[in-house]
């Protein structure tokens, strides 16, 4: 078995992405956690990380907690969740801070078990996270399509934007944010998140999917910025992209991105942000 992964913030002090594995007897878990970039006016919670990285690494950590007790993925997530909603309240001293500066993020969580019959896969996702799978006989598999309903909505707005003459990243986002702040607030007050948040009013709408591991695989998890070089930038199918990282290692690929979007910038400028943090971790059972 071979684990790689690789992080890189879009700016070189900030990365509100989060990797990690964790391994236990007969269990691998590995999390990806992409905090949603903030909305707010100012950090509220820490203000020398940033309330998103805060969020992004404290979920991370919780939820490593709650996997070695044998609970259920989505029983770990909403008790992770309650353990960073405690820990939010108190840092917070007793200011109110307003919904849309609440952080939340994406997640997918791929649970690797041991069994009888081989290993076997529990994947849980939150938000816009992308995982491929590779088996010598299939090829690749993207085993978790999902389209965010909100994107043609921001696209459509962007678009109207630049017909405008809006063609400053900073003067869009300012545009922008009276939308944005109005969706964080619903994504913060969903009766079912499907989205990782600090307090959901109810079950987390996760994605979950459960696929054997013939000898062979691969596993590829990603954040929407590592998954930039298929969509927007389209230098990649999903397959190639795969193929690369498992030919080139994910840092050579990383290097990849990042040198594109420092030449063009590519089709971002339809994003609210010209690039974003990247990260992706790859698991290999060798």
């Amino acid at each position: 078995m071979r684990v790689q992964t690789v992080s890189s913030g879009a700016e070189s002090d900030a990365n509100e992405d989060v990797v990690v594995f964790h391994e236990a007897p007969g269990r691998l878990d590995l999390l990806v956690i992409d905090g949603g970039t903030s909305v707010a006016e100012r950090h509220y919670i820490d203000p020398e990380r940033g309330d998103v990285v805060w969020f992004a690494q404290g979920f991370a950590d919780q939820l490593v907690r709650y996997a070695d007790t044998g609970l259920a993925q989505h029983e770990c997530a909403h008790r992770a969740a309650a353990s960073l909603h405690e820990e939010f309240i108190r840092r917070a001293g007793g200011i109110e801070v307003p919904l849309h500066a609440w952080p939340i993020g994406a997640m997918t969580w791929a649970r690797i078990e041991d069994g009888e019959q081989g290993r076997r896969l529990r994947l849980y996702s939150l938000g816009d996270c992308t995982t491929l799978l590779y088996t010598p006989e299939a090829g690749v598999a993207d085993l978790d399509p999902f389209v965010n309903p909100q994107e043609a909505v921001l696209q459509a707005e962007i678009a109207r934007l630049l017909a405008q003459g809006v063609t400053d990243a900073a003067q869009r986002r300012a545009r922008l944010l009276p939308m944005l702040r109005a969706r964080r607030e619903a994504q913060n007050s969903w009766p079912s998140p499907s989205i990782l948040c600090l307090k959901p009013a109810g079950p987390f709408a996760a994605r979950t999917v459960e696929h054997e591991l013939p000898p062979g695989s691969s596993l590829l998890v990603m954040t929407d910025g590592f998954y930039r070089l298929v969509e927007p930038y389209g230098l990649y199918t999903s397959e190639e992209l795969a193929l690369r990282c498992l030919d080139l290692g994910l840092d050579a690929v990383l290097d990849e991105l990042r040198a594109y979007e420092r030449v063009s910038f590519g089709g971002a400028a339809l994003a609210v942000k010209r690039a974003d943090d990247a990260s992706a971790i790859l698991w290999q059972a060798v």
